[in-house]
């Protein structure tokens, strides 16, 4: 079973996902940070692979990746870098990223890289619904890759319910329809689009992220879904921290109220 399908048939609730930039604030820290979220209770993981025009990213996400880029890193040098994550890593992997890089490298060549270093699933948030269907999921089910769709307030209806009978693994819920970034917390309208998506009783989990950096903002996104995902803010202190996971994840863990994280997931 993939490990996505794995995670969200063991655990319905309070799942928490952490996105950072593949080769910031240092080139060769990827297969660290990654190592040191699993041992902090993370469980997910989406890794971005850095693009010069990244339109549904932030100021913070931006600068990570523009950082990432000047260090060298390219999508080949990642793979390297995940060539053998799968000796110390058993969570699913995520890569996030544009279609104009993973394009270039040719999309069933950029399948089997995944299959070859243990990746689960992919986000592009610029592949259009319609391609996904008729040309990139055939390919990526060949090598069990699950694409992973985003949904925003402005989704119809009957677009959610095509996504949700077309993907397998899980929905991804932004929280806007603005770029990533830091909020404080969710207005009403914000709220009521949770609400209205937890009651059409979609058959995909969901998971929300895009603005969540506190214990409001973490509280209320995960009350409507199966869990969150959280990057500008966790990027933010991976920077702040030069880098050491440990202490980056700690401080989140503050800020979100969960400080016995990986104590709970324990007795789970």
């Amino acid at each position: 079973m993939n490990r996505i399908n794995e995670l969200f048939s063991r655990k319905r609730h309070d799942i928490l996902s952490l996105y950072f930039c593949a080769g910031s604030p240092t080139l060769e820290g990827t297969a660290t940070v990654i190592k040191t979220l699993e041992q902090k209770g993370i469980d997910m993981i989406e890794i971005g692979i850095p693009f010069s025009d990244p339109m549904a990213d932030g100021v913070v996400i931006q600068n990570a990746a523009t950082q990432a880029l000047r260090n060298g890193m390219t999508l080949r040098k990642l793979f390297d870098q995940l060539k053998e994550i799968r000796q110390e890593v058993s969570i699913p992997l995520i890569l996030m990223g544009y279609l104009n890089p993973i394009m270039q490298y040719g999309f069933d060549n950029f399948c089997r890289s995944c299959q070859n270093c243990g990746i689960d699933g992919v986000i592009i948030p610029d592949l259009p619904f319609k391609d996904y269907v008729e040309e990139f999921r055939p390919i990526a089910e060949r090598y069990d890759l699950r694409i992973i769709m985003l949904i925003t307030p402005e989704t119809s209806e009957a677009r959610v319910r095509e996504i949700d009978q077309h993907t397998d693994g899980f929905i991804y819920m932004v929280s806007s329809a603005a770029t990533t970034g830091v909020q404080t917390n969710f207005d009403e309208e914000r709220q009521a689009y949770f609400c209205r998506i937890e009651n059409m009783q979609l058959r995909n989990p969901r998971m929300v992220g895009f603005g969540i950096s506190n214990k409001q903002t973490y509280k209320t996104a995960a009350s409507h879904a199966s869990g969150c995902i959280i990057g500008s803010k966790f990027i933010t202190l991976l920077d702040e921290e030069h880098g050491n996971a440990d202490r980056a994840t700690e401080r989140l863990m503050h800020l979100l109220g969960r400080q016995n994280y990986k104590l709970s997931l324990i007795h789970i």
